[in-house]
């Protein structure tokens, strides 16, 4: 049977078996979401099994389950181990939502639900082009799955899971479907990867919520100086000030640059789609090299004194904020850090007690676009797509993904098939019903390639 006769014969239950994962509300980040973690990882594992899988179980980590599975056909044969993970993100605000976010709907052609594309989506595209490729006929290597539920907290726990398991996961390469394209018809595959830091800075001021008319104007605000501190984070020219802070950064060579030149972009269009009136960042650099190759520094949230109905006169106690930081190649993610929390303390004034703490943190990746993987990849996209993707570099972050290249010494292929418009991490998360075909039909065409 061919590859698209397959898919086209299988198309409502592939997307009955998606639907049944993303119901499951395995929201990492939040304890009352602990049994759904449970429950998604057994889900997977049964749906790993009905794939063609002949070994699958849920193994315990040091956080969240990891779900393993594996069909060896031969020991001499190369062996592909297949990373994604099975946690999302919180849904809120849900209000904002326009379908229930853990109950999938279809509207206009597209998937709506928590998960649809990050990950729950895209990994079943690898679940789904491993059995086609094995249905088909089409498999000649060996296929092992690992899927883990800490993803959207920093992967905490699975590095020593790899460390310990380190023999179960050997393979040749790992390929990776939590990425995204430049476009349907403009397909891409993802060459590299920034790295991440994470804080979050807790200020404190009085020893209790002081009435502002009786002191304001002589007790220093924490919400007035947390702000002071994050402004002076940026300069005029949208530079990182932090001393040191781009010791490690490489300067993009003469072939990164025209790579990145030849990629299609439309930045009226890239405006307008998030709605805001001009673009900013780092003075004598491309938007597309703002946020794929350029370390950048973002308030990802703040919170302080009185935020509900109507007013309260009151200065705060306690101010805080949470803070990132998204690295390049070279960057250290713990020097990072250091460099990061002594500026802060540095800059705190005596009149408020600060306290900084380092949440999690990774390392970039760049992908060598000579892999065989890579080649093969390629070439599935080439089949599936009806043209060759360009190889670009994007602005997000995977931590484990340079983990598994320190600690198993394997490198990784990102076949990604997510979209901007996706709104991963968004209310409104989607996916388009026929990228997601397509996608499947890429990942069994790597699997010929690359037997």
């Amino acid at each position: 049977m061919e590859v698209k006769t397959y898919i086209r014969d299988n198309r409502a239950r592939f997307i009955d078996e998606l639907f049944s994962l993303i119901r499951i509300p395995s929201v990492s980040s939040k304890r009352e979401h602990k049994p759904d973690m449970a429950a998604c990882a057994e889900r997977w594992k049964e749906i790993l099994l009905s794939t063609g899988m002949t070994h699958a179980e849920v193994m315990p980590a040091a956080g969240n389950p990891v779900v393993y599975a594996e069909r060896i056909l031969s020991p001499d044969a190369k062996t592909v181990l297949v990373y994604g993970h099975y946690d999302v993100m919180p849904p809120e605000p849900v209000d904002l939502w326009e379908s229930a976010p853990f109950e999938p709907v279809i509207r206009d052609g597209r998937i709506y639900a928590r998960g649809a594309d990050d990950d729950k989506g895209q990994a079943m595209i690898q679940a789904k082009g491993f059995e086609t490729a094995l249905q088909t006929g089409i498999l000649r290597c060996n296929v092992k799955f690992i899927l883990e539920g800490e993803e959207e907290t920093g992967s905490q726990g699975l590095e020593d899971f790899c460390k310990t398991h380190k023999d179960l996961l050997k393979a040749d390469i790992i390929l990776v479907s939590d990425t995204s394209m430049i476009g349907e018809e403009t397909p891409s595959l993802t060459t590299g990867l920034r790295g991440l830091a994470y804080w979050e800075i807790e200020v404190t001021g009085p020893n209790r919520d002081l009435h502002s008319g009786h002191f304001g104007g002589a007790v220093a605000n924490p919400v007035n100086v947390l702000c002071k501190m994050i402004a002076g984070m940026t300069d005029a020219d949208g530079r990182i000030t932090v001393p040191h802070f781009y010791g490690e950064v490489a300067a993009l060579s003469t072939e990164e640059k025209e790579m990145l030149a030849s990629v299609p972009f439309d930045e009226e269009r890239y405006r307008q789609a998030i709605g805001v009136k001009e673009l900013s960042g780092e003075k004598g650099y491309s938007t597309l090299e703002r946020n794929s190759c350029r370390p950048s520094f973002d308030v990802c949230g703040i919170w302080g004194g009185y935020t509900g109905e109507g007013t309260k006169t009151v200065l705060p106690s306690k101010a805080f904020a949470k803070l990132s930081c998204r690295l390049v190649p070279h960057q250290d993610p713990d020097r990072i850090s250091e460099l990061f929390m002594h500026y802060i303390h540095s800059v705190a004034p005596g009149s408020v007690e600060v306290k900084v703490t380092h949440c999690h943190g990774g390392q970039a990746y760049v992908c060598p676009i000579d892999l065989p993987a890579y080649k093969a990849a390629e070439k599935g996209f080439t089949v599936a797509f009806g043209k060759r993707p360009l190889a670009v570099r994007r602005g997000g972050s995977i931590p484990i993904i340079p983990v598994f290249e320190e600690v198993l010494g394997i490198k990784s292929v990102l076949m990604g098939f997510g979209l901007e418009r996706n709104a991963i991490h968004s209310p409104n998360e989607s996916f388009g019903v026929d990228l997601f075909y397509t996608g499947i039909e890429a990942v069994a065409e790597f699997y010929r390639s690359f037997s």
